[in-house]
């Protein structure tokens, strides 16, 4: 009876130092345990395992355990929850196998950790294991379960799960019903997670951030808002749910102010929160403070930002990070660097998230020289670094400088991961860098990434402009699977290889396997109908676009001028493009431009003038455009006024392809006075074009002196080219000047120098 009586007592004790994490009281309770020879007793040696397990001594829990004489199903709980708790699979799973007998909770300790740990597709094999076996879920397993399927966007299973939790009655659980909200947030199936949300017979601020976050997710933006509204009614208020909310202020964006000024931001919502967060009295909290920052940070709105971050009563070096990003975002690099140097007369160091921060703000603002030297600065560059400075110099078209930086990456040890490699690929495409593509890929399969969706775009961009659009296209058969970025890659690397029938079967394909495209898809596939001058296909494509609601979009409305141009039916292009919603310059000069190619040089005048009267500003390609049509169409004079207010009203510097139009123009018209003039004035005398354009127009109006001067220059810039030779050998024969056909003809014949033979297309 005292025996009994004292391992009351010394359980009474353990149980209290359990309560209050007493490990060294707890020693001196194992030291008395092994006095009085209670070592036996099971029921004291598992709460010793407890006790050291809440402690986070799992090792001595460990020893115990393998020193007991008797163990229960209660001893391999004890141990198995410690290596759980630490995330410990493999000592974890060393106990589970070892158990002479398992019930709910052994299957609950597992499942719930290897969910926890990412270890999704185990988790699930789990429990399955612990179906087989016959026993009964319960809300935790369950709960576990729904987590592992929304990380693996597992929708069927999951819904599996909430049948069985409905047969079990666990459907109105709290604790399951926000498991099941998350899964199906997770899985973007945003109907079933409303229907749970509804018949669920109570709620909580899990609950209620769960659908903010997924609704957010799903662009639902104000219905989010409207469960922050329902969620503040019911004074279900916490720093959790208004960070959450906040979060959700920080992702949207809303239009035109009350003066009618495009793009500017408001932060109307934010600003509601932030007035509920001094009324609750909140507003001492860093961390909503921190949140607050950010989002008025991301919306732009440094103004606001400043006035709260210098009315804070506590800063930390996240609240100096927020504010560097935010200056980063708009391109305000003085700023950010007064603000760090602000922040380390403050006595806080810069930490890694700091200085990605600045290269950020030096890069976006193009200053990639203070970027490279704080870089540099850096003793050991993060990989996050590393891919912000080779992010700066891709996006700054510094494409050989961020091969350099890769190289050196590697030289260093510095493991790239798929950004990595994404950015690298997309310099390569740029520079269309076949030998380093190659090294690339052989570097993606050594980092077992050849295979990641996110890379393998990359890999089809860099083969497809360095026409192997072959590998490009074995690359994409290989892939597992594919995303839109993967179909437009090859969509597109056919079109620049002139592959246009196969792009628009490649297309056809994309559409027949369920694929949605997008308006790079369709502007892809409209550039191959033009190339391919078919009309039909061209509709066909048109057709598609409207019907998917993107015959709005200014990049494919573009497309379709231009697919209609090139295939003959200007007036169609015309009609679309007066139809077109939002036309910018790169449209504007397509419509010129195919008024030129189909000879309605008026037209093209007409429009252009039309533009300026827009006030859409004109730059070099438009000028090109304007000029060609003048010259296919003879207005001389036209074209000299326009060529002459380049300059003069709109600040453009004429380019080699505009005198080559104007010298084209005139010379068309045999006013060959006015070409000499401006040749003698041009500075690009070493242009071989300009000197063919003249000699052609010499032919044809019999101008032998200058027909010379312009063979003389082509055969200087180019001996080896015989077309100036042919064009002045013909130009003499058409006057019956045979001597100076035969002296062509030596001179062609000591330069070695051969004609090669024409050919039909047909």
């Amino acid at each position: 009876m005292q025996s009994r009586n004292a391992s009351v007592s010394l359980a009474n004790l353990l149980q209290n130092c359990i309560d209050n994490k007493a490990y060294k009281a707890g020693k001196t309770i194992q030291a008395q345990i092994f006095r009085t020879y209670q070592f036996s007793n099971t029921f004291l040696v598992n709460r010793l395992i407890e006790l050291y397990s809440k402690c986070g001594h799992t090792q001595a829990g460990r020893r115990l355990f393998d020193e007991m004489p008797h163990r229960n199903i209660f001893s391999y709980h004890a141990i198995l929850d410690s290596y759980c708790k630490l995330n410990d699979v493999g000592n974890a799973f060393e106990v589970f196998d070892q158990m002479p007998e398992r019930n709910a909770v052994s299957w609950n300790l597992i499942i719930s950790m290897l969910s926890r740990n990412g270890l999704e597709d185990k988790a699930l094999a789990g429990y399955y294991a612990m179906r087989l076996n016959y026993f009964v879920p319960t809300r935790f397993t369950l709960a576990s379960v729904l987590s592992a399927c929304g990380g693996l966007g597992k929708l069927e299973c999951g819904r599996e799960c909430h049948g069985l939790a409905t047969k079990l009655g666990l459907n109105a659980n709290l604790y399951v019903g926000n498991a099941l909200l998350g899964m199906y947030m997770k899985c973007v199936s945003i109907e079933d997670a409303v229907m749970v949300f509804g018949d669920l017979p109570e709620h909580n601020e899990v609950s209620f951030t769960a659908m903010m976050e997924g609704l957010v997710g799903a662009d639902r933006v104000d219905e989010a808002f409207d469960m922050f509204g329902l969620m503040h009614r019911k004074r279900i208020i916490d720093c959790v749910s208004l960070s959450s909310v906040l979060s959700v202020c920080s992702k949207c964006e809303f239009g035109v102010d009350d003066d009618g000024n495009e793009g500017k931001r408001h932060v109307m919502h934010g600003a509601q929160v932030h007035g509920l967060l001094v009324k609750v009295g909140f507003l001492g909290d860093l961390h909503l403070n921190n949140s607050l920052l950010n989002m008025y940070a991301k919306l732009g709105c440094m103004d606001c930002a400043e006035m709260l971050f210098n009315s804070m009563s506590q800063v930390s070096v996240v609240s100096w990070n927020v504010m560097i990003a935010g200056y980063a975002k708009g391109y305000h690099l003085q700023r950010a660097i007064e603000c760090m140097e602000r922040m380390q007369s403050c006595g806080v160091e810069p930490d890694e998230v700091t200085c990605v921060n600045m290269l950020a703000a030096c890069l976006r603002s193009g200053d990639v020289e203070t970027g490279l030297r704080i870089f540099n600065g850096m003793s050991v560059p993060s990989l996050a670094s590393w891919n912000a400075m080779l992010s700066g110099y891709s996006q700054n078209e510094y494409h050989r400088e961020a091969v350099m930086l890769f190289r050196e990456m590697q030289f260093r040890k510095v493991r790239p991961d798929r950004t990595t490699f994404a950015i690298i690929l997309s310099s390569c495409a740029s520079m269309g860098l076949l030998e380093s593509g190659k090294q690339i890929h052989a570097a993606l399969w050594k980092a077992e990434l050849s295979m990641d969706l996110y890379v393998t775009s990359g890999l089809i961009a860099v083969y497809s402009k360095c026409s192997k659009i072959e590998v490009a296209k074995a690359i994409f058969n290989m892939a597992p699977k594919y995303d839109i970025v993967c179909w437009n890659s090859v969509l597109s690397g056919l079109s620049l290889n002139s592959m246009d029938a196969e792009g628009f079967n490649f297309f056809r394909r994309m559409v027949r396997e369920g694929m949605l495209p997008t308006e790079f898809s369709y502007a892809s596939t409209l550039n191959c109908c033009s190339s391919l001058s078919s009309l039909s296909q061209g509709r066909q494509i048109h057709g598609l676009i409207v019907k998917e609601g993107h015959s709005n979009n200014v990049y494919v409305g573009t497309a379709l001028v231009d697919m209609y141009s090139k295939c003959g039916d200007v007036d169609g292009a015309r009609r679309f493009f007066n139809m077109m919603v939002c036309q910018d310059l790169v449209t504007w000069n397509e419509m010129i431009h195919g008024y030129a190619q189909n000879g309605r040089g008026e037209d093209a005048v007409d429009l252009f003038r039309d533009m300026i009267i827009a006030s859409i500003e004109p730059d070099h390609i438009t000028f090109v455009a304007v000029l060609t049509a003048c010259s296919h169409s003879g207005l001389v004079d036209t074209g000299l006024k326009v060529f002459k207010s380049m300059q003069q009203e709109y600040d453009v510097e004429p380019l080699s392809d505009h005198y080559t139009c104007i010298v084209d123009t005139l010379g068309r018209a045999g006013r060959f006075n006015e070409v000499e003039e401006i040749i003698e004035k041009m500075p690009y005398k070493d242009d071989l074009i300009v000197w063919e354009v003249l000699l052609s127009s010499c032919r044809v109006h019999g101008n032998v002196n200058l027909a010379r001067r312009a063979a003389d220059e082509l055969f200087r810039l180019d001996s080896g080219n015989s077309a100036p030779y042919s064009l002045l050998a013909n130009m003499y024969s058409s006057l019956d000047r045979w001597d100076d056909v035969k002296d062509v003809r030596d001179i062609m014949g000591r330069q070695q120098v051969s004609k090669e033979p024409g050919y039909s297309w047909v």
